[in-house]
């Protein structure tokens, strides 16, 4: 892959510069500081898909029901519900 970076003259004087003083081409310079980035990045296989959270796959369901909605339901589910405690 090939990435172009547009840079302005004096960008670009002062990286050539840098390069300069330690000894490398701009091409290395550059390379070093990208690899820099990139070990901090988690390796992603081209063909493997990230993984999602939960939270995330379940988003497109909206909010969860508060702590006094599932008492509710759960009121109303068992409210004919026969009990064995009598």
């Amino acid at each position: 892959m090939t990435i172009t970076l547009p840079l302005q003259p004096q960008e670009e004087a002062r990286l050539v510069a840098a390069a300069l003083a330690k000894g490398v081409s701009p091409d290395a310079l550059v390379r070093e500081a990208l690899e820099k980035i990139l070990a901090e990045v988690p390796d992603v296989s081209p063909g493997q898909e990230p993984t999602r959270s939960l939270r995330g796959i379940l988003a497109k369901y909206g909010p969860a029901p508060s702590a006094a909605e599932i008492d509710e339901n759960r009121a109303e589910m068992l409210a004919n519900f026969p009990r064995s405690d009598y």
